[in-house]
């Protein structure tokens, strides 16, 4: 008996099928039977099935002679499972990778409860991924989890011997039975990882689709309501779900929400248990079963968010003025400071990189320039103790942005500040270009998401160095950030000083506070973000990656910073570490024995320690096509490629096991690659960049 029976029914979704099987068949976690069930589907979903059964015999395809419904083929799918536990899938959804493994965790160690509920997340047809809504927290309402099929595994032998089932026709076929299994149970646990990816079509699904057979989900609740001992506990739930309905415009159409409402009236009158005070004002005319009153409270409800919303707007644009006033009063009255020098990080994300680098030196070799950084307000928590700062858009930022004779930056100030005379810019850069960058990006539009290259070049002018770390970057900023303003740096990038100068007792202590025990070997995953993807979806299951590594390596997993502090690896695997959130990014390069990436610019850094790194770039077509890049990473040339190279997950977990990740060959190579892209790195660049700065002059540039 396999440990999962995964249903999928299939109807008009040749589209979306086979990228829906994909996420099974991927899964590192491989006891389960996948059952496909083909509700007569007039397109090719049936052909689809049936290639995917005869192509691993995990899989199992059932037709129905005539449509029935979802409901029916789920069903059907029942029927024919004989896995421990049933997990219903979406044909147009997906499950994420490593979600069987960590069900199966979760369910272990919860002794194999009744049901399972797990968390999942949500995109739509432009791929913008958004977090469910769902809480499933240790003090969570179960019956407020969204009442769906798809988001719960359920223990075979319950679902029979309860008698739960689908309605056999129209929508919200899972209301029933969903809520039914968690009232129900006797043993209940919940998981707080997304392990499906829901996603709404543009066209074709029930939820897009306004129309009267939404007012199903009344009779839905009706059912579940009059069938339960426990209504008092299911009744507020049941009341939130359908007054959603209502309200969702892309459900219910406006014509049809007095009827609805009516429905909704008579559902709370019958069901109300006795004691029961409504939630909100919503509810209270929902009881009173006045439409008149629900519209009304609509009505004060939207007004006061459009007040709320156009008062918000005018502080923030009146406050605006009034900084911006003051500033160019600044610009025109205050003196410069000579020893004032402003820093910027990753669009005022914190204090990281070459400016927290050129920072730091500068308070050992430079005491007497006074170095603040500029935070937004969302990481104003990130700034080190000790660490002066100004909050961007502030007073204090416009008056130390009109005063300050040093600017210093990674990206770009805020605000759209003017350079005076006598200010002297550093733009110090945040990696070394393998992707297309500045000018270049012209060719690739899919990625310059609405960059106006006049502001580029308006910006480039504003600089007097530009800093680098090798020659290819001199070369290329020269071409991409056109302008006779600033002259090149070609001192090395202060943030890789730490590659030179860190002890063994250092790193240890590093590997001690990243979790990394004594004899463990630490491999860090450290992939990019693409133009052409929203969140964090790494092309590689993690789960069985650090499976392969073995028990004496543990996998340090970084995804880049646009998609937020944590990689979502929520109880996934006890040697998957999410280190996202960490400060440093130098620290996790000290602390790992070797890299695996694509096409991230840490391969760059990770070259000055000399250690394995190995790339993997499935889709590297993809990637050249949407980006474009400056040299072919995968070509195997000295210089171009730093190492091992595999395209897909078999290949890198191959290069791990034969040991082809460190070899004479890739040595070579690597020895290559750092000879080329860390020319001017060997640990005294901050200084360097101080010296130059702040102590011989510059400020005459």
């Amino acid at each position: 008996m396999s440990r999962f029976s995964v249903i999928v029914p299939a109807y008009r979704v040749q589209g979306y099928l086979r990228e829906c099987l994909a996420s099974v068949l991927g899964q590192s976690h491989t006891d389960w039977q996948l059952i496909v069930v083909d509700d007569a589907s007039p397109d090719a979903s049936g052909a689809i099935a049936a290639e995917y059964a005869q192509r691993d015999p995990r899989v199992r395809a059932v037709t129905l002679p005539a449509r029935e419904g979802v409901g029916a083929a789920r069903a059907a799918g029942v029927r024919a499972a004989t896995g421990g536990y049933l997990l219903f899938l979406d044909a147009d959804d997906v499950l994420l990778p490593g979600a069987l493994a960590a069900i199966d965790t979760a369910l272990t160690g919860a002794g194999d409860p009744d049901v399972l509920l797990y968390d999942h997340d949500r995109t739509d047809w432009w791929d913008r991924i958004r977090e469910s809504g769902d809480d499933l927290g240790p003090d969570a309402d179960p019956l407020a989890v969204t009442p769906a099929a798809w988001n719960r595994a359920v223990r075979r032998d319950f679902w029979t011997g309860r008698g739960l089932a689908f309605a056999a026709e129209g929508p919200y076929e899972d209301v029933v039975p969903a809520h039914r299994a968690v009232l129900e149970a006797e043993t209940l646990a919940t998981l707080p990882r997304p392990c499906v990816r829901w996603r709404r079509r543009r066209a074709g699904g029930l939820a897009g689709t306004p129309g009267r057979r939404h007012f199903t989900v009344v009779d839905r609740y009706a059912e579940v309501l009059a069938g339960t001992v426990d209504a008092r506990r299911l009744f507020p739930a049941a009341v939130g779900r359908v007054l959603d309905v209502l309200d969702d415009a892309t459900r219910t159409a406006p014509a049809d929400r007095p009827e609805l409402f009516r429905l909704a009236a008579a559902l709370h009158r019958a069901h109300r248990p006795g004691g029961h005070t409504p939630a909100d004002a919503r509810e209270q005319a929902l009881a009173a079963g006045s439409w008149t009153a629900y519209q009304k409270q609509e009505r004060a409800e939207g007004l006061k968010k459009s007040v709320g919303s156009a008062l918000k707007r005018h502080k923030k644009k009146l406050r605006t003025h009034v900084m911006k006033a003051a500033y160019r009063t600044d610009l025109r009255t205050a003196r410069l400071d000579p020893d004032l020098a402003v820093y910027g990080a990753y669009w005022n994300r914190g204090v990281s990189c070459n400016p927290a680098a050129i920072h730091a030196a500068a308070r050992r070799t430079a005491p007497h320039i006074k170095g603040v950084f500029v935070v937004s307000s969302r990481h104003q928590e990130r700034v080190p103790e000790g660490v002066p700062y100004v909050i961007e858009g502030s007073r204090r930022y416009w008056q130390t942005m009109a005063t300050a004779t040093y600017l210093i930056n990674n990206s770009s100030f805020p605000g759209g500040f003017t350079k005076r005379p006598g200010q002297v810019y550093l733009q110090t850069h945040h990696g070394t270009p393998l992707k297309k960058m500045g000018l270049d990006q012209r060719r690739y539009p899919a990625g310059t998401h609405g960059i106006s290259f006049a502001k580029v070049l308006a910006h480039t002018d504003q600089w007097d160095y530009s800093l680098s770390a090798n020659p290819h970057s001199t070369q290329v900023w020269e071409r991409v950030y056109p302008s006779a303003a600033y002259a090149p740096l070609e001192l090395g990038y202060p943030r890789n000083d730490v590659y030179y100068t860190t002890g063994e007792d250092e790193v240890r202590a590093l590997k001690g506070q990243l979790g990394i025990a004594d004899g463990q070997r630490a491999v860090l995953y450290a992939p990019t973000h693409r133009d052409y993807q929203k969140g964090f979806l790494p092309r590689l299951d993690l789960a069985r990656f650090a499976d392969a590594l073995g028990d004496d390596h543990v996998v340090l997993v970084r995804a880049h910073y646009f998609y937020g502090d944590e990689a979502g690896l929520v109880d996934a695997h006890p040697r998957l570490i999410d280190v996202t959130g960490h400060p440093r990014v130098e620290d996790l390069c000290l602390a790992a024995d070797a890299l695996v990436t694509d096409y991230s610019s840490v391969m760059f850094d990770y070259a000055c320690l000399d250690r394995p790194i190995v790339v993997y770039a499935p889709d590297w077509q993809a990637y050249r096509l949407a980006r474009g890049t400056y040299f072919d990473l995968l070509s195997g040339r000295p210089g171009d490629t730093p190492g091992a190279v595999a395209t897909t997950e078999d290949e890198l977990l191959a290069l791990f096991r034969d040991g082809a990740a460190d070899t004479a060959a890739t040595t070579r190579l690597r020895a290559a690659f750092r000879d080329r892209f860390c020319a001017y790195d060997d640990g005294g660049a901050a200084e360097r960049v101080v010296r130059k700065l702040f102590l011989d002059g510059a400020a005459a540039h």
